[in-house]
């Protein structure tokens, strides 16, 4: 990993920026961080990630992703390609990706013309759990993601999923089987011994992945209050159709019917399998890779009831003390 110059780093990253014409970055942007389209010395283009002087959450999340993936790589997930810290500026340089996230594209309500046909759904699928375990289960210490969503799968020229942001990551130590943190991620991806505890372990990426699957494989985001009542929030949606037998209904109306009935309603099921409430009842990432790819049947698989959100967050609201 190169340790880069800031001056000489920014003033050809500024001579190139591709900031896209709406103020926002290509990739994604926060309170915390700017995201910047540069071109190196050596011709590469990259992603300059520049994060805010002011915040010190940031410089943490700066030195955590350093330290998680300087030295690991693999085909699905960002490549770090160096680093600057010089007084105040903490800047982090990955490899370009041209097609954005699932959430700007995908997920993006229309906004983007790119379409997704099922054989490049059930690739970006496997593809991230391929990349989970790796982190989960080859490389040591072990690597809990902390957010994985669809903000956070951001895709290359070719629609291959790279995880990025590992600001909030954590190594799992040997012999440990949690540990304890304060809690971090977005609503709606959070398992719920997680988001309520506060104990961290696997299995609460694997709660994350389950809820990313069936939002690719339905199109829709995980929570959306502009539906009716009963069918805002999707892992509900999903388990009421499971139950039904009409998981085939959720499938992405935008695929036309273009779609293997059979793999689709098993990814669906998968995502209820990593969902959940019981972390032990949830899949470790390999085995999901393998459910994916057909090659461990899940068919007649007892599954209990996910975690669902609205219970959470109507248990947080009972829990938070009144003004």
């Amino acid at each position: 990993m190169l340790i880069i110059q800031r001056s000489s780093l920014l003033s050809k990253a500024h001579q190139t920026l591709s900031l896209d014409s709406r103020g926002r970055t290509d990739h994604q942007q926060n309170d915390l961080q700017n995201l910047m389209k540069g071109r190196l010395k050596n011709g590469k283009i990259a992603a300059i990630k520049v994060l805010s002087a002011e915040s010190k959450q940031g410089v943490r999340e700066f030195l955590t992703e350093i330290k998680v993936i300087a030295d690991i790589e693999h085909e699905n997930l960002v490549k770090l390609y160096g680093c600057c810290a010089e007084g105040d500026h903490r800047i982090l340089v990955y490899n370009y990706l041209e097609n954005n996230s699932l959430a700007q594209t995908l997920l993006g309500g229309g906004h983007s013309s790119m379409l997704f046909s099922w054989r490049t759904r059930t690739r970006i699928c496997i593809g991230v759990a391929q990349g989970l375990a790796f982190l989960h289960e080859e490389v040591r210490p072990h690597i809990v993601h902390r957010d994985i969503k669809a903000s956070n799968i951001l895709l290359d020229k070719d629609l291959t999923p790279k995880i990025s942001d590992f600001g909030l990551a954590k190594l799992i130590p040997p012999n440990m089987t949690h540990v304890s943190t304060r809690v971090a991620g977005t609503i709606g991806y959070l398992a719920p011994e997680y988001a309520i505890r506060g104990q961290l372990t696997l299995k609460a990426d694997v709660y994350s992945f389950g809820v990313l699957l069936v939002e690719i494989v339905t199109g829709r985001c995980n929570m959306n209050s502009r539906l009716p009542i009963a069918e805002q929030y999707l892992l509900e949606r999903t388990w009421e159709l499971y139950e039904r037998r009409e998981l085939v209904g959720l499938v992405d109306t935008s695929l036309n019917g273009e779609f293997d009935v059979e793999v689709a309603c098993r990814f669906l099921t998968i995502g209820l399998l990593c969902t959940q409430d019981a972390p032990n009842l949830r899949p470790f990432m390999s085995t999901g890779v393998k459910m994916l790819k057909g090659e461990i049947d899940i068919e007649g698989k007892e599954i209990t009831k996910p975690a669902l959100i609205s219970e959470f967050m109507d248990l947080r609201d009972k829990t938070t003390p009144q003004s």
